[in-house]
């Protein structure tokens, strides 16, 4: 079976937590982000090659078939306590839902430093002031440290769209453009024709 593109559940935040706290014993925030990126490099691997994936995956590969392997291929790319982990993962069976571990152990860093990961969606490129304008606004709201992913959604005709953790804000002119038509359509017709008599009474 491939990876499972999975949302944090209650065993992959008591996996996350667990670690994190052994990371932050171990060397305090600057240990505790090594780890993630540890984490998300695995990951990504995971997701761009479908045998790697595939292989921590699945359900027929025995964890111990699995683990020496795991070893050899982990082995100076990750840190002891990334592998430990890994191989309570692979123990307990927990590989195929890895994203979503990672997932909590982020939530869990940004959270515990006072950071917050915003995705910012534009129909074009968002350039550094607009950025840096976003992140200003968005950090002076929230009060914490805004961490901005641009991303371009090409399908936008205007506006911008922002996620924030499982929050989706959506200021694109489509969604705009949808309410004041659904506002139309749930009596519109009244409000123009009132706005048109006003401005007939008015001449």
């Amino acid at each position: 079976m491939p990876l499972i593109e999975s949302e944090p559940d209650a065993v992959a935040q008591t996996y996350a937590r667990s670690l994190f706290e052994l990371a932050e014993s171990e060397g305090g925030q600057e240990r505790t982000e090594d780890i993630l990126g540890e984490l998300e490099d695995i990951l990504e691997i995971a997701r761009s090659d479908a045998s790697f994936g595939e292989f921590i995956s699945s359900r027929i590969v025995s964890a111990e078939a699995r683990e020496g392997t795991l070893r050899t291929i982990l082995a100076g790319r990750a840190s002891d306590l990334t592998l430990r982990f890994m191989m309570v993962l692979n123990r307990k069976r927990r590989l195929g839902a890895l994203s979503g571990v990672v997932a909590a152990y982020d939530a869990i860093v940004q959270e515990r430093f006072g950071r917050i990961e915003v995705d910012v969606f534009t129909p074009a490129p968002a350039d550094a002031d607009q950025l840096g304008s976003i992140k200003e606004r968005l950090g002076s709201l929230l009060s914490k440290e805004i961490v901005l992913h641009p991303y371009t959604d090409e399908k936008m005709i205007g506006g911008i769209k922002l996620r924030i953790g499982d929050q989706l804000i959506d200021g694109s002119v489509e969604t705009q453009i949808r309410r004041l038509r659904d506002r139309f359509a749930a009596g519109g017709r009244d409000q123009i024709r009132a706005g048109a008599e006003r401005f007939l009474g008015d001449l």
